[in-house]
């Protein structure tokens, strides 16, 4: 890694000496012991020369600002995943398939139950016709022992409707529960995998799968169950008309391979055009969310037009998909209503001929004509099929959201007691193939604040990303403590490493809720006592039910957005605390105020924060200078602002030369040994005594 002066990052060496070198390694809390040891952990000027040379001539390229420039617009348009609304993997249906297994197993009892119920509303519907027509025969002749058939055709009449009622019922509860466990299933898993993974799905296409493909593919369990009582109605139809009468019966199955044909045709043309369909209302509703999420830019950039047009771009593809399907369905029912009604006039042609001859009675004939309406239900199949057949279609973009792994987590735990020591061995991140860390080798003491500074795209959040796990890198290791971070058991990593955002997501239903979520539950005292630390405790009493206050009925700017967001971090603070430009929107003297808090008064052992502020810069203990994805310099700020390349980070007006490097090399050459001593408060100590910065 090419590191120019100041740099704390530890070569091979010091990696190897471990904690021999106290002035190194040995920290106290006071301030003013964290910035003698960052500058006794500096290299010489002469080795931070040879390291810078040896930056450059790995890199390429020069240090000078237009290659920096460069690498910046390489860096921003890696951080912009790609939209990939269509992004699956090669073969979602064995993944579709476990799904859709997974979702049956746990409705179980409920399909059964859908099972016998249509079962047995069939063999009702196959056994009244029989029914009824031996009633009428009995009515005609004026024999005796009518009425108890009356009887059992109203009865069978009311196990149908009972039936169907229970199977509407139960079909009802087992989509719902099926569709809740997809939701809950799909959600669960992308929260695992890391935003990163996640990235690869647009928020609107997430919302389609887990909306409208999951409610689809959880009517699935109750569908299969209900298909073969489907089927059983019409095979039993035949099966009937074979015993009222053969000649009825084979003057039929002469249309049978017609109607299994249609059937046919309909899966394979209607499979593709659902899949289709499903695919671009997911990439309309990606859009539409980017749009709504941009909205108050679209309204001041006056392109609402054209961002409409974008939206509904691809709307005359979906009018051709949704066409496409209703005309096979259509189609198919089609040829199957005209159909069916020439095998039945058949039926009834052979059985009227069959009446005159007297081989049949009259109760027959109607038995053998609805019969056959039975035996021809291919209405009920097509609607079964067509129903199963986008199910299937929705599990298989539903079950691409869970196709990204989850993120591994071990079972190790943090060593008691430990000051929050983090470190970065040769950590390297790829995006979109530019390298948005490079090597980074970085040691953070415990019980410090660091700020992380750079111009935009220098890799700040990705840095503040890979230190709490938020994302794995593609090389390196990060360690809390002495212990790598994939090793740590889950609950405790995010017991112990707390983060706060330029733009937080609450949750929790009220604003005092909102400041509890998280990985444990902490008392009502502790989140009172954050708010205040947080500059929010003033805002959060004028609300109509303070603490208690719904989050839908708390109009919040961005700086007390960002106020209660730095709340929930405080209240559930560890050993490593991440403000990734969680102040960016507080005012200059709330900003002030919190910086001061967060140093007196949060239990956080280790603080990072990306800063773009002078003053959040100056309150810290130690500044990470990123450049390019590398670490430039590291090292107390007032001893890093004697460089004009790292104040023009702040001016926003370039990031110096080479001949700025080679300076900062001599500027920086650390003029004595590390103070080391016993743990303790040191007086002048800004970062704990809230000094003037």
């Amino acid at each position: 890694m090419a590191t120019e002066p100041a740099g704390t990052g530890p070569s091979a060496e010091a990696r190897d000496a471990g904690d021999r070198s106290p002035g190194a390694r040995a920290v106290t809390p006071g301030g003013e012991a964290r910035r003698a040891e960052a500058r006794g952990a500096q290299p010489r000027g002469a080795e931070a020369r040879e390291r810078a040379r040896t930056g450059k001539a790995r890199n390429g390229k020069t240090r000078n600002g237009r290659a920096r420039t460069a690498g910046a617009r390489r860096h921003d348009e890696a951080r912009t995943p790609p939209a990939a609304t269509g992004a699956s993997p090669a073969d979602p249906a064995p993944g579709a398939r476990r799904l859709l297994a997974g979702a049956a197993r746990r409705s179980t009892g409920r399909a059964v139950l859908i099972l016998l119920a249509t079962t047995a509303s069939a063999a009702a519907t196959i056994a009244l016709p029989a029914v009824l027509g031996h009633t009428l025969d009995l009515l005609l002749a004026r024999r005796d022992g009518a009425r108890p058939w009356v009887a059992l055709c109203g009865v069978l009449l009311a196990a149908e409707v009972l039936l169907d009622a229970l199977t509407a019922h139960a079909t009802g509860v087992t989509n719902a529960r099926s569709t809740a466990w997809l939701r809950n299933r799909g959600t669960a898993h992308l929260l695992s995998v890391g935003p990163r993974r996640a990235a690869r799905f647009t928020p609107g296409d997430v919302v389609t799968r887990l909306t409208g493909n999951a409610a689809e593919a959880g009517t699935v369990p109750a569908t299969a169950a209900a298909s073969a009582a489907s089927l059983l109605t019409p095979v039993g139809g035949i099966v009937a008309l074979v015993l009222v009468d053969v000649w009825t019966a084979a003057v039929f199955l002469a249309g049978v391979p017609v109607l299994l044909l249609l059937l046919r045709v309909f899966v394979r043309s209607s499979s593709d055009s659902v899949t289709r369909y499903q695919r671009i209302q997911g990439d309309i509703a990606a859009r539409l969310m980017e749009a709504l999420g941009g909205a108050r830019t679209v309204a001041a950039a006056g392109t609402a037009r054209r961002e409409r047009d974008r939206v509904l771009a691809p709307l005359p593809e979906l009018d051709a998909q949704g066409r496409r399907m209703w005309q096979v369905y259509g189609r198919a029912v089609t040829q199957g209503g005209i159909l069916v009604p020439l095998l039945t006039t058949a039926v009834l042609a052979v059985g009227g001929v069959r009446l005159a001859a007297g081989q049949l009675s009259i109760g027959e004939l109607l038995a053998a004509s609805r019969y056959a309406g039975l035996a021809a239900g291919i209405g009920a199949v097509v609607g079964q099929l067509s129903a199963l057949v986008r199910g299937r279609a929705a599990a298989r973009r539903t079950a691409e959201l869970l196709s990204a792994p989850r993120v591994r987590h071990g079972t190790r735990r943090l060593p008691s007691g430990g000051p929050g020591r983090l470190e970065l061995r040769g950590v390297t991140v790829v995006r979109g193939g530019a390298r948005v860390l490079d090597g980074v080798d970085l040691t953070v003491p415990g019980g410090v604040t660091a700020a992380v500074v750079g111009r935009s795209g220098a890799g700040k959040s990705v840095l503040a990303a890979v230190a709490g796990r938020l994302e794995d890198p593609d090389g390196g290791t990060v360690l809390l403590d002495g212990v790598p971070l994939p090793e740590l058991d889950r609950a405790e990593l995010r017991r112990e490493v707390g983060y706060a955002f330029e733009r937080p997501a609450l949750f929790g239903g009220t604003v005092g809720g909102a400041i509890a979520f998280g990985a444990g539950e902490p008392p009502e005292e502790t989140v009172r006592s954050a708010a205040r630390t947080a500059r929010a405790d003033s805002f959060i009493r004028l609300l109509p039910a303070g603490y208690a206050t719904r989050l839908a009925d708390a109009p919040l700017s961005g700086g007390e957005l960002q106020r209660l967001g730095l709340a929930r971090a405080f209240a559930h603070a560890g050993r490593l605390l991440v403000l990734d430009d969680a102040t960016s929107s507080l005012d200059s003297v709330t900003e002030l105020e919190v910086g001061r808090a967060l140093t007196r008064d949060v239990r956080a052992g280790t603080r990072l924060l990306i800063a773009h502020r002078v003053s959040s810069a100056a309150r810290a203990d130690l500044v990470v200078w990123l450049e390019n994805g590398r670490v430039r310099a590291v090292g107390p700020h007032e001893v890093l602002w004697e460089r004009p390349a790292y104040r023009a980070v702040f001016a926003g007006t370039g990031t110096g030369t080479d001949a700025d490097a080679d300076a900062d090399a001599e500027a920086l050459e650390p003029p004595g040994p590390a103070v080391t001593g016993a743990p303790g408060p040191v007086p002048g100590d800004r970062g704990r005594t809230g000094g003037a910065p």
